[in-house]
């Protein structure tokens, strides 16, 4: 049963993902807002499929942030960043530079998301990653970022990259942690109904060493993921 209802929601995903790429094409030529619209859809959507079919709804904890700040979150599944897009309303996401190079979904994420890096530039990949988090502070939008740079599933042990703790020296703004369970029902094409949890954390303020700022941040993700897998 658990095998048909994936099925059936990927069937569903891959149907709302290509008419929206196609049919809003033209979106890509009009303001960022039109992009980031577009992806609100996108993610209601496939939310709505992802309830109907596999059985999976989803909940907010915590209070989510009302001002620009940095948030650390967990990253367990594809879930994650479209949840996150919805509950802090159109952040500016850093990611890999290589989605952008996905047709159709890396031409959406460029317009309407994107603080690309490559990882590979060392230093010179940070101060292209601080400067384009500050305009998006400046516009009043949340940066996200994904600390450990990749998916984890549950149990595997936490990788935190040094990258979170520059940006969030070079930001000089609160850092919000975020705890999730979405690896326990959103494993790959297999999908487990039951109810997925994004919790934010207290603040982390500004100010703090680097060492710290790691050791506070990764204390405070895994101790409350930890406590949401069933």
């Amino acid at each position: 049963m658990t095998w048909l209802r994936s099925l059936l929601f990927l069937l569903w995903f891959l149907a709302v993902t290509t008419i929206l790429s196609l049919v809003f094409l033209p979106v890509l030529l009009l303001p960022r807002g039109a992009t980031q619209w577009l992806a609100r859809v996108w993610s209601r959507l496939t939310f709505f499929g992802l309830k109907l079919f596999a059985g999976i709804d989803w909940e907010i904890r915590g209070a989510r942030p009302t001002m620009p700040v940095l948030v650390a979150a967990k990253h367990m599944s594809m879930w994650d960043t479209l949840a996150l897009w919805l509950a802090l309303d159109a952040p500016a996401i850093v990611l890999k530079r290589e989605l952008l190079r996905i047709p159709f979904y890396g031409w959406f994420l460029w317009k309407g998301a994107a603080i690309a890096i490559d990882r590979k530039s060392g230093a010179s990949a940070l101060r292209k990653m601080s400067d384009e988090a500050r305009a998006a502070l400046a516009q009043g939008r949340p940066v996200l970022i994904f600390p450990e740079g990749t998916r984890k599933q549950p149990g595997d042990a936490p990788d935190y990259k040094p990258g979170v703790a520059g940006l969030y020296g070079q930001l000089g703004v609160p850092c919000i942690p975020v705890a999730l369970n979405s690896g326990a029902y959103w494993t790959g094409f297999r999908k487990r109904p039951g109810t997925i949890v994004l919790e934010f954390l207290p603040a982390i303020p500004p100010g703090l060493k680097r060492a710290e700022f790691m050791a506070t941040l990764e204390r405070r993700i895994e101790t409350a993921t930890a406590a949401l897998l069933p």
